[in-house]
């Protein structure tokens, strides 16, 4: 059998114009693992409501931060392909859940060299209904219909793996080389609580009551929010952080159900307002900088900051496709391509 890989990454608008974000978001608002509920309810809400508000207040923020070569996400994501294909002697695609290129995209890509055995790798550090366990859903989907001879292994959510740790402790090291912080604030991409009581295979582990996530438990190999926090303490041991000057904390909700928390937002504020006034913020759920990072932290979230009283904030690019990063996720990719010879 000939290997190949897949890395899979979210997605992004075709442009930042207000149609190609409503194609957007009509297709990642309308998975149902991401807005849980009944379809018929999931499509009142997306398209009766979601879709004629939120386009072109989107458009805006993708905007402020489209590069000249398109998209950041698309952009670094390739960027790593390109950099990690250099480094493999197998077949490296590239696709994404949401918009272009696409899973099927990637995969027949992948099936013209020849490959009938492909490693997925989604981009997350931590396992999520809304990430990769989507992800994993509609690749199985897209291989029963058009390349049922093909095999998928998948590589687990890496969040504890010592080379990510070391991987994502050096950039943030590297980073605070040249900013005098005060605090760091660990800010992951929010989910609905139900997400993490859905996602425990054991259906009785997950009490989200602050003791859960640190009591060893099988719910925890799908389990979001341990997995935020257990990234959190990695890194901090391996930093050496001082307890007391850093925090995690949860982005980007949506709708009036309970998410995780303490929420970002209200969490920079309050660090601004308590006397906080060098504030660095590094968002370890994603690997490539994207509208999250670079326009909800990099730009909203600095600008309350500074209006709630503090000085100097620092948003902390994530790994993209920095030379450690590279050589570790091509590392992972030949243990996996030469592991049985």
């Amino acid at each position: 059998m000939k290997k190949g890989v897949l890395l899979i990454n979210l997605g992004s608008p075709d442009s930042p114009e207000p149609k190609d974000v409503r194609k957007y978001l009509d297709e990642f608002l309308m998975d149902e693992r991401v807005i849980d509920i009944p379809y018929l309810l999931r499509a009142l809400l997306v398209k009766g409501i979601i879709l004629n508000t939120r386009p072109k207040k989107s458009a805006k923020a993708y905007k402020k931060i489209w590069w000249e070569e398109g998209s950041p996400l698309i952009v670094l994501s390739k960027r790593l392909q390109n950099k990690v294909q250099e480094q493999v002697s197998i077949p490296v695609g590239l696709a994404m859940r949401y918009g272009n290129p696409s899973i099927e995209f990637g995969l027949k890509e992948l099936y013209n060299q020849g490959v009938d055995e492909v490693l997925l790798i989604p981009l997350y550090p931590q396992f999520a209904m809304a990430t990769t366990e989507t992800i994993l859903v509609l690749a199985e989907e897209i291989r029963k219909k058009k390349f049922p001879k093909m095999e998928f292994t998948v590589l687990p959510a890496f969040y504890n793996q010592p080379d990510y740790i070391r991987d994502l402790s050096n950039s943030i090291k590297s980073a605070l080389d040249n900013f005098k912080s005060d605090y760091l604030l660990f800010s992951y991409h929010g989910v609905p609580e139900r997400h993490i009581r859905k996602s425990d295979v054991t259906k009785s582990h997950c009490k989200i009551d602050g003791s859960c996530c640190n009591t060893p438990s099988k719910a925890h190999e799908f389990c979001y929010r341990h997995q935020c926090y257990e990234t959190t303490r990695q890194v901090a041991e391996f930093l050496g952080l001082e307890e007391g000057k850093y925090s995690t904390s949860f982005q980007s909700r949506l709708g009036r159900d309970p998410w995780l928390q303490p929420y970002t937002d209200a969490t920079i504020d309050g660090l601004a307002q308590k006397g906080i006034k060098n504030l660095a913020v590094v968002t370890p759920a994603f690997v490539s900088d994207c509208l999250e990072t670079l326009e909800e932290i990099g730009m909203e979230a600095a600008e309350s900051f500074e209006e709630n009283g503090g000085e100097h904030f620092l948003s902390i690019p994530c790994l993209n496709d920095s030379d450690d990063w590279v050589k570790t996720m091509s590392r992972w990719i030949d243990q996996w391509a030469f592991q049985n010879q």
